[in-house]
């Protein structure tokens, strides 16, 4: 039988697939925003921190939203909202409401995940999974997109916000599209889930413990955020920087870290369950984006700058979407309380990291920003081995 969501998860994933352009298009638009801003560019990456300071802001409100009103109405919100950031900042007259615009693009994003990852495991069930790992794709998608967009205003002397209202019209669109949507009952669901939750105390080999698994996966919210995000706020610049790259060049890196990350998602979509478990990738993930990250500050040519881009997108796509699926096998009543704080993790991650490593790139270089990438790819796989140590004490 055809499952009856499937339109409502084509919408979120267009949304998602233009969230992927907006995670990146300050940073590869950052030579244009720092001559239309008067600034540098470790306040572009300020901006980023921003959009973790709106995401911070509004998850704990948008989970119990999403939870008390249903995963629609914020959705539908989100969706319009993002017009005001998207049309905004291109024609931002100075930082300040720049800076504004991105808090409620961060706004935005809160909403958006408070109400998509809920509808998704609810809508698709066992398949939960692979539906929100599929989240990743369309992100990733985005980000192969957006780059050479950018690209191609760029050769043909084009304004840079073509970039941006574009995005905003298929917005507009979307939103449209999934105000007309069915999405699931989510008083029903939680009340199933409530019911399972019971049924299981008896199937569990030994209790949930959230100040364990449940605290390392909100921890490992953050470092998954950090690592791809250091990633794509920073790649362009060291291209530039350490390899000597040209502009359009170095904004490409971007997309093929994006491939890879597709064809990830794509391969977890697959095997999520049937040949792998979501416990392990959370391990070997980080060990193959550790190895990357080592080669890409190792062996500076252009060519393993590339393989290293495209190895670092597939070990580090769908380690948070995998890390909230897992949350919730764990603990399954309030599944949009429960999801907001992995989410609240990932938008301190927002905040912190471009104003440390803005700071770290003006001080220490480039490659130091890459070198903290390193150590929280280790903190990540330490995290993960635990978790997937009480993985198998509850259900096993």
């Amino acid at each position: 039988m055809k499952n009856p969501y499937i339109k409502m998860a084509a919408g979120l994933y267009i949304n998602y697939f233009l969230l992927g352009m907006i995670n990146v298009i300050l940073s590869s638009n950052m030579s244009f925003l720092t001559v239309q801003l008067n600034t540098d560019k470790a306040a572009i990456g300020y901006l980023v921190s921003a959009i973790g300071i709106g995401k911070l802001l509004a998850l704990g409100v948008a989970g119990k939203m999403s939870d008390k009103y249903g995963r629609k109405p914020l959705i539908v919100i989100a969706s319009f909202a993002y017009l005001i950031f998207l049309i905004g900042i291109p024609l931002a007259p100075n930082y300040a409401v720049a800076f504004v615009f991105a808090i409620i693009a961060g706004v935005c994003n809160s909403m958006m995940d408070a109400g998509t990852y809920p509808a998704l495991i609810e809508g698709f069930g066992k398949k939960a999974g692979s539906a929100t790992v599929l989240v990743k794709a369309s992100v990733s998608i985005g980000a192969i997109v957006i780059p050479f967009m950018i690209a191609f205003f760029i050769d043909h002397n084009m304004f840079y916000g073509y970039s941006f209202f574009i995005p905003a019209g298929i917005y507009l669109l979307s939103g449209i599209f999934l105000s007309m949507t069915a999405f699931p009952n989510h008083k029903l669901e939680e009340q199933q889930a409530a019911t399972n939750t019971a049924q299981s105390v008896d199937t569990f080999h030994s209790e949930p413990k959230f100040w364990q698994e449940g605290l390392s996966l909100i921890i490992i919210g953050f470092t998954s955020t950090v690592l791809f995000m250091i990633v794509q706020l920073w790649l362009p610049t060291f291209g530039q920087e350490a390899l000597g790259m040209e502009k359009a060049s170095a904004i490409k890196l971007l997309s093929y870290y994006s491939i890879g990350s597709l064809v990830s998602v794509i391969l977890l979509a697959v095997a999520l369950g049937r040949l792998i478990k979501p416990v392990t990738v959370m391990i070997v993930y980080p060990f193959v984006a550790l190895l990357s990250l080592l080669a890409l500050i190792t062996w500076h040519n252009p060519v393993a700058t590339i393989i290293s881009s495209f190895l670092i997108g597939l070990s580090t796509a769908g380690i948070f979407q995998i890390a909230l699926t897992v949350m919730t096998e764990f603990f399954r009543k309030n599944k949009g309380t429960t999801t907001s704080f992995v989410n609240i993790a990932a938008s301190l991650a927002f905040i912190l990291m471009p104003l440390a490593t803005g700071g770290m790139s003006k001080s220490l270089g480039i490659t130091s920003v890459f070198i903290l990438d390193i150590a929280i790819a280790v903190v990540s796989i330490l995290l993960a081995m635990f978790v997937a140590y009480r993985y198998k004490k509850v259900f096993h």
